[in-house]
């Protein structure tokens, strides 16, 4: 346990923690900072020192230790800066903050400014520096004439660019000519993010040094009372404190409302504009690596923080780092979700940015107001009416959505001060015209500065020039206030809008909630093998246009720590957050009667902007609390005293503790400690909750995509927080952060090798698991899926689903492939090594004419018959890729060849290849790269073969545009019949996406290539002849059609005759496609597989060929009821999947198990279908003397029976003529296989039966034992058929060609 001091106690309900002090050490001078990686070439004054921290008080506290290196480089993330009389010396303010171990959160609020140089030997060493540069740049002024522009640029402001001498001065440094400045900067680290306070005390205490007079108390007076003194304001209160000149308003929500956010979101929009605001919104919901560039600090924390603000009620889970100091630039080689931001350098744009990866990566150039989206990027739901609403808010506080700082404006800094008052902060004064342009002068001129100093120092008056600084200053702290209040109803109004989205999208999500542990340690020990949310049910409850988006969201992170926060809610308190969000969806409950209309598609608008802003506007108008005012401390004689401009070494002693009788410090230390621990805990915890792993006997943290570094030392203390907290929920937790391999943000103290190694050694841990959770999560519901088609349980994946996981595989895999780059190339780095090995494989060994090989096969056809082999090739699919044209971009292309590989179960075997050539890994890799881990990338690759147990159609199925090059072939029954037929044989394949078109086999040819658009999963080939020539009979066994690029193999079964006077006399045939599983010994998990499709009804079923059909082999009349029942369950269910899951209804009415099969083997059952002497008879023979007899006694006039009956059989009649009189040869059982179909199609099937029981001539052509004369059995086969009814079937056109009904 740390000794805390005296005054920490009371640290976790202190307003701010520490106040500190950086700038140059002028015991060590002038140390260049290697680490922010500075041009030396540049001119000395454009260099980056090292700052130091100079003080803090206090020394420690308890809660949150002080991390020295961490502070130093997020108060000065350049370092150090000097400047001249001739440069801009406006102070700066910007913000930073840190995560600590345990997940919370600590910001600290910085005021930088330029002091003169008062050190000798630092201007000595300065002007040695400029002497050195100068010499050794003064042969090469003229050569590098666009260096000088660049160094121009970056030196002088836009406007101010009216003479070229002027860029000698400006980056040059002359001891006896020149004054030397030196940037220091103050910081207040507070635990939450009162932005507006800080900013305002910081500046007054600045204020207070550069002034006349000194400040009415020593300046230790006021820190002392802000660090001791001033208590975090009460949740639902507001608070007043005293700097050195006005006092400082701050407020905190109450625990109803949506939680403090102070950064102004008017800022952010301004820069960025709405539709670039939801877009960035869209891709952290979606957990993409996000990262902000920006010269401006304190825009890159204004545009985080407001981004991750509009969350609610999530939370980003992953790396935030809104400033990433110079020193760091490696973390974004991080293979992970981050949000990052950057300083970008003045003069440097976007395309000179090197990043390790771009596949995934959302570009903010905040400056320029742009953003730079990912690929394959879905749509927040109700985008166009949501920016429409957001807009309509802002307007109403005369923002325009747009934006309002465009590039130009943007580039340039404004002059001073004053200016960023009157202009950029619409802070205007009451001066005139002429007298605001003579204070502009004054303000912005160095010269004019120093004589009115001067003019001080001798006892000369100014009074002008004060009294219109004073006159400018009139009003400025009422309109300080009125807009600070106007910015605060802002944020709350904008923040109630997006978390009304929030409201409508979830409404219902409680209902999908799995909540099956009965206490929380045993769901705590279980949570990995524990589905926590039924995410089918959810998305098949959404509206369409809802599903891109959410069928992502509901895989990332966030969203699953807030499922698991609502489980645990069950047994613990509920997390702040959540609760909000819980009782605002009672509220819409309340209003919205019926909850189906909380699921519509159509935009609701937010309907309490003017409440949430009431609240707020309440507690700024009239103050809560006012805490101690500021007062003399116990300091000694001559202490406090200070010199003009200088900020004044303050007196350790008095500012090291609090005091020792504070009763409000005394009366609520205790229990506030407590609360605010727990507070803390709740509102920054963000455990990875889907993917935890037992190891060595302790749950550590998985994938939370925080940064990963080793800490040898023991963990900090954790508190107990509040008792209904269980024991066993805190063990998880802190075994969960301590394990000695702690999970964090980047450490900023330690960068030494060793450690950088050692985080990259934890990204490859962390890749390695990511892979091993993403290829079972895929197995897993794939199989689930499997199994319902094999009939057990429910389905648990959609196509949608499994897009969205194979979408987050090519993420993974980009990520992976661009860990440790030596050089970025491209922006899919995947894509970029692949190239490299094509271009390698290719100069050794050309490419071949063909992708056919006879070389060792991997597709093998189950006949093992003719169809050639097709080459196992790497580059062959990069070629297909690479011919694709509707592929624009490198990350599209790897994405296409990751879904090609997969759906060829060839990812493993592929990317094994890939990394076989050593020599090209070595070349483009790092040695800590995952690529070069070779224990890591063995289980990698086996995780990714593990795949292959399962089919995928995720390339078939996406490029549904592209052409296809199929190769066809027609495999007779050699010993029946001739191989060749001399008629003209024709072919037409049919997939889920069209079809090829009729196409004329060529003679005496048995094999054939063609070329048509995707037709997806194929399902039927209709094949046959004209009849011509001496032997045109042909006895057909089988069609084998692949498709050449996937690999896809399907086979065709027919076992019939083509040709007239033999079988049913039919020239065509339409048969029925299963996918021909490859059965060669490398394929892993064979036995897993899909379950093949049903195929052609195949000869031994037929009855048509006696001579072929054993009589055993004919089915009993239940098993003939049981198959008509399975076959009108599998229609049934087809309708109930959703519309894209549903795939081909055509297998299911003619396929082998299909309703047309169950329905011939009832009209066989004791058919007298064999005469003596005579030739086969048919079911169509049977329908044919049933019409005839119809329309008979029709004309006669002899049916009495009801109008129906008639219009029943006028309508059987009608059908079966329209089937004769088609032009097709389909023979007679193709024909009774017609007329079931168009029977189902226009529910006509359960009035047709009645009408055959009914002819006459079944006695004549049926046994009596037939199921056809039972007529209880025929009233349950209508009951069975009626169930049918009511869904609207369609036909594939390849089954109703030529029919005209």
């Amino acid at each position: 346990m740390s000794v805390s001091t005296p005054g920490s106690a009371t640290a976790p309900c202190r307003f701010a923690h520490y106040f500190v002090i950086c700038g140059i050490d002028t015991e060590t001078g002038l140390e260049p900072d290697d680490l922010a990686g500075e041009n030396f070439e540049q001119s000395p004054l454009k260099r980056t020192f090292k700052s130091k921290v100079l003080a803090h008080f206090p020394e420690n506290i308890e809660w949150n230790p002080f991390d020295q290196d961490a502070v130093n480089m997020l108060c000065m993330p350049k370092g150090l800066s000097f400047r001249t009389q001739v440069d801009n010396r406006d102070p700066q303010f910007h913000s930073y903050l840190i995560t600590r171990e345990d997940g919370s959160r600590t910001y600290g609020f910085v005021h930088t400014f330029y002091e003169e140089v008062t050190s000798k030997q630092i201007c000595t060493a300065m002007q040695t520096l400029y002497q050195m540069h100068h010499a050794e740049h003064a042969g090469s002024v003229c050569a590098s004439s666009s260096c000088s522009m660049d160094s121009l640029a970056s030196s002088l402001d836009e406007g101010d660019a009216t003479s070229l001498n002027k860029l000698h001065c400006c980056s040059s440094y002359d001891i006896s000519r020149d004054t030397l400045y030196v940037s220091k900067a103050i910081c207040l680290i507070t635990p939450l993010p009162f932005m507006h306070a800080c900013r305002k005390f910081l500046s007054q205490l600045h204020r207070a040094v550069t002034s006349q007079q000194p400040p009415p108390l020593p300046l230790e007076s006021y820190i002392h009372n802000v660090l001791y003194e001033v208590p975090l304001p009460p949740p639902g209160r507001s608070l007043k404190f005293h700097s050195v000149y006005e006092p400082v308003v701050c407020q905190r929500p109450g625990p109803s409302e949506l939680p403090l956010a102070d950064y102004p979101l008017r800022e952010a929009f301004e820069l960025l504009g709405v539709e670039n605001l939801v877009q960035l919104f869209t891709c952290v919901l979606l957990e993409m690596q996000i990262l902000l560039y920006s010269q401006d600090y304190q825009r890159l924390m204004t545009v985080a923080e407001g981004i991750t603000a509009l969350l609610f009620p999530f939370q980003w889970q992953h790396v935030y780092v809104p400033i990433l100091p110079a020193s760091l630039l490696h973390f974004l080689d991080a293979p992970v979700p981050y949000l990052m931001g950057l300083q970008s350098k003045e003069g440097t744009d976007r395309s000179k940015l090197e990043l390790p990866q771009e596949a995934n990566l959302c570009f903010v150039d905040i400056d320029n107001h742009f953003v730079e989206l990912p690929e394959d990027f879905p749509q927040f739901p109700n985008k166009l009416e949501f920016i429409q609403e957001i807009s309509e808010v802002l307007l109403r506080f005369g923002i325009p959505p747009e934006g309002s700082l465009h590039c130009s404006q943007s580039a340039t800094h404004l002059k001073s001060l004053a200016l960023n008052d009157l202009v950029n902060d619409k802070k205007n004064g009451n001066l005139p015209g002429d007298a605001l342009a003579v204070f502009e002068l004054l303000q912005g001129n160095p010269t004019l500065e120093r004589l009115q100093a001067l003019a001080k120092r001798t006892g000369v008056t100014m009074g002008r020039v004060e009294a219109l600084g004073r006159g400018k200053n009139k009003d400025w702290r009422l309109q300080c206030e009125e807009e600070e209040l106007q910015d605060a109803r802002l944020n709350v109004q904008v923040r109630e809008v997006f978390a009304s989205r929030f409201t409508q999208m979830f409404a219902d999500y409680e209902a999908f909630v799995i909540q099956s542990a009965q206490d929380l340690e045993s769901w705590l020990t279980n949570r990995e093998q524990m589905q926590n949310f039924d995410k089918a049910s959810f998305l098949s409850d959404q509206p369409e246009p809802y599903l891109p988006f959410l069928s992502h969201f509901i895989e990332t992170q966030m969203f699953a720590t807030f499922i698991d926060n609502k489980i645990m809610s069950q047994w613990e308190e509920k997390e702040p957050l959540l609760r909000v969000f819980d009782s605002r969806i009672e509220k819409t409950r309340m209003y919205n009667v019926r909850v189906p209309n909380l699921r519509s598609s159509s935009y609701q608008k937010c309907t309490i902007l003017k409440e949430s802003a009431q609240a707020i506007e309440q507690r700024l108008m009239k103050i809560d609390h006012t805490a101690i005012h500021p007062h003399l401390l116990d300091m000694k004689i001559g202490q406090g005293k200070y010199e003009q401009g200088f900020f004044p070494k303050l007196q350790a002693d008095v500012l090291a503790t609090g005091p020792a009788n504070n009763k409000w410090a005394s009366r609520t230390a205790t229990a506030q400690r407590r609360k605010d621990r727990h507070r803390q805990h709740s509102e920054h915890l963000g455990l990875d909750n889907d993917l935890r792993e037992q190891v060595e006997g302790c749950l550590v943290l998985q994938n939370s995509m925080a940064f990963w570094e080793w800490d040898q030392g023991a963990p900090p203390p954790i508190r107990p927080p509040k008792k209904s907290f269980s024991a066993c929920c805190l063990k998880y937790m802190q075994e969960a952060r301590s394990l000695g391999k702690n999970l964090r943000q980047p450490k900023l103290s330690d960068l030494s090798p060793a450690v950088i190694a050692q985080t990259n050694w934890k990204f490859v841990e962390g890749l390695l698991k990511e892979c091993r959770m993403k290829t079972k999560r895929m197995l897993v519901e794939k199989m689930g899926h499997e199994a319902v088609e094999l009939g057990h349980g429910e389905a648990s994946i959609t196509g949608l689903e499994e897009n969205t996981l194979i979408a987050s595989l090519c993420d993974l895999l980009e990520r992976i492939w661009s860990h440790g780059l030596q050089v970025k190339q491209g922006k899919s780095a995947l894509w970029s090594h692949l190239l490299q090995y094509q271009e390698r494989e290719e100069k050794l060994d050309p490419p071949a004419e063909s992708p056919v090989s006879v070389g060792p096969e991997r597709r093998k056809s189950e006949t093992g018959m003719g169809m050639p082999f097709l080459r196992v090739s790497l580059i062959q699919d990069m070629r297909h890729i690479q011919n694709m044209s509707e592929i624009k971009t490198d990350v599209g292309r790897a994405r296409a060849w990751i879904r090609l590989s997969l759906e060829k179960k060839l990812l493993s075997q592929h990317l094994k290849q890939l990394l076989s050539n050593q020599a090209l890994t070595k070349k483009l890799y790092k040695r800590y790269a995952f690529l070069r881990c070779e224990e890591e990338k063995e289980q990698f690759l086996f995780h990714l073969l593990s795949l292959n147990a399962v089919d995928y159609f995720c390339f078939t199925s996406v490029f549904t545009t592209i052409m296809i090059p199929y190769r066809a072939l027609i495999i007779p029954i050699k010993k029946l019949s001739n191989a060749i037929t001399t008629s003209n044989p024709w072919v037409c394949v049919s997939g889920e996406l069209g079809d090829s078109g009729v196409m004329q086999i060529p003679k005496n040819v048995l094999e054939m290539t063609f070329e048509c658009q995707n037709l997806g999963k194929l399902t039927t080939v209709q094949i046959g002849h004209d009849n011509s020539g001496l032997l045109a009979k042909w006895l057909v066994d089988c069609v084998m059609v692949r498709n050449e690029i996937s690999g896809h193999t399907y086979k065709f079964p027919c076992g019939r005759w083509l040709g007239k006077g033999v079988d049913d006399g039919s020239l065509e045939r339409i048969l029925i496609g299963e996918l021909v599983i490859p059965c060669s010994e490398d394929d892993v998990g064979r036995n897993c597989r899909t379950p093949p499709l049903q195929r052609s009804p195949t000869q031994p079923r037929r009855l048509s060929i006696p001579s072929l059909t054993s009589r055993s082999s004919k089915p009993t009349a239940a098993q003939i009821q049981e198959a008509i029942g399975e076959a009108v369950n599998n229609i049934v269910k087809h309708f109930h999947k959703p519309e894209k899951e549903r795939g081909s209804l055509t297998i299911l009415l003619c396929g082998e198990n299909g309703l047309v099969s169950a329905l011939e083997q009832f009209f066989h059952h004791g058919f007298k279908s064999s005469r003596i002497f005579q030739k086969n008879v048919f079911m169509w023979d049977f329908v044919e003397k049933a019409v005839a007899y119809f329309e008979t006694t029709d004309q006669i006039g002899d049916i009495q029976e009801p109008e129906s009956f008639n219009l029943t059989c006028k309508t059987f009649c009608q059908y079966v003529n329209a089937i004769n009189g088609t032009p097709r040869s389909i023979g007679k059982d193709g024909k009774f296989q017609l007329l079931v179909c168009l029977g189902a199609r226009d529910h006509l099937l359960p009035q047709w039966i009645p009408l055959l029981v009914e002819c006459p001539l079944i006695t004549r052509m049926y046994e009596e034992y037939a199921l056809l004369r039972d007529r209880m059995t025929v009233n349950s086969l209508i009951r069975v058929l009626q169930t049918i009814q009511d869904f609207n079937i369609t036909l594939e056109s390849s089954l109703v060609k030529g029919i005209d009904l």
